[in-house]
């Protein structure tokens, strides 16, 4: 045996006591005082099992709030209920799409843990969650001018102004979510034949490219321009602004770009509503305005549902507009 092995294997089982040690603090009082398996199956459930990073950080939400609710009421992990459950979303205080959420993130928590031998049953398995059909979205949508007005306001003379338009430009014209956009590098922009075309990596792993708009290909070409980073292709597309109002190396997170729409908004004179997801819905709505047909649309937003798609379609809305004004009293 090798001399230095009783050396590594102090080494080891001081990291596995460290390692265990942290897994106990990360997680609620009822995980914790089932014991280190259940603790360990608890965050293997959010590092190993959940991808998406939104997802986690909504079912990590989600979950610590059940807990939470237990542990107020000195609930232990293995006496919670089905009884228990549904109380717990009976009461929950969000709407009924919330409510959904909070039951699937805690259905898939106790899944989870039966797999991994801590419990014998999912007691959130039987709980039905609130109804909620929905065949309009809530997400506001902004008028083609509207949207105009709004890429038309940026002071492009500025390498800030020209990624925003550019950002702004790829939302509307691709139908691409704000996570997908931001988290593009410069070699997902690609020419393909005789045109350029985008490269998304969607939701769930799935990974979607879609043509170019002309409009916003040539967005994209000033500002790839200006700040000379058109040959970094391992490198992200949309970077940050550093204080001396140039550009810098990190792709913006979401909530940056959230932020700077809200600015940009305001300065244009749009509504306050507007946010990331308006964009997408936007480019949606404009399409089928334009006889664009629901297929096309969810191919292009990589929906699995043209029901989904249809959510974002708002050109009925001025028919029904139209038509209540029929009632003439």
């Amino acid at each position: 045996m090798d001399a230095s092995t009783p050396k590594q294997s102090t080494t080891d089982c001081v990291n596995r006591q460290s390692h265990t040690a942290l897994l106990l603090g990360m997680v609620p009082s009822p995980i914790r005082q089932a014991g280190e398996q259940a603790a360990r199956r608890f965050v293997e459930f959010f590092t190993a099992n959940i991808r998406n990073p939104n997802t986690r950080q909504a079912y990590a939400r989600a979950v610590s709030h059940f807990f939470g609710w237990c542990a107020e009421r000195a609930i232990a992990l293995h006496e919670v209920e089905p009884i228990l459950v549904a109380a717990y979303i009976e009461q929950h205080p969000g709407s009924a799409p919330s409510k959904k959420q909070a039951l699937a993130a805690i259905r898939m928590l106790f899944d989870w843990l039966v797999v991994g031998q801590v419990l014998p049953m999912n007691p959130a398995s039987s709980v039905r969650g609130p109804k909620h059909v929905t065949k309009r979205g809530k997400t506001p949508v902004l008028e083609a001018d509207q949207a105009r007005q709004l890429l038309d306001s940026l002071d492009i003379r500025s390498i800030s102004g020209l990624r925003d338009r550019a950002l702004i430009a790829v939302m509307v014209y691709s139908f691409a979510r704000v996570s997908a956009v931001v988290g593009m590098n410069v070699g997902d922009y690609f020419q393909n034949g005789k045109r350029r075309w985008f490269r998304f990596h969607e939701k769930g792993g799935k990974v979607l490219e879609v043509p170019v708009h002309s409009k916003a290909e040539a967005y994209l070409d000033a500002y790839l321009t200006a700040a000379e980073i058109g040959d970094q292709t391992h490198t992200p597309l949309f970077r940050s602004i550093t204080r001396h109002r140039t550009i810098g190396t990190t792709q913006p997170h979401r909530t940056d770009v959230f932020q700077m729409i809200k600015r940009r908004v305001k300065v244009a004179g749009l509504p306050a509503t507007t946010g990331c997801h308006t964009f997408r819905a936007t480019g949606i709505t404009v399409f089928l305005q334009n006889g664009g047909t629901v297929e096309k649309a969810q191919q292009i937003a990589g929906h699995e549902s043209p029901r989904t798609t249809k959510l974002y379609d708002r050109t009925n809305d001025a028919i029904t507009v139209g038509e209540v004004e029929r009632i003439v009293i």
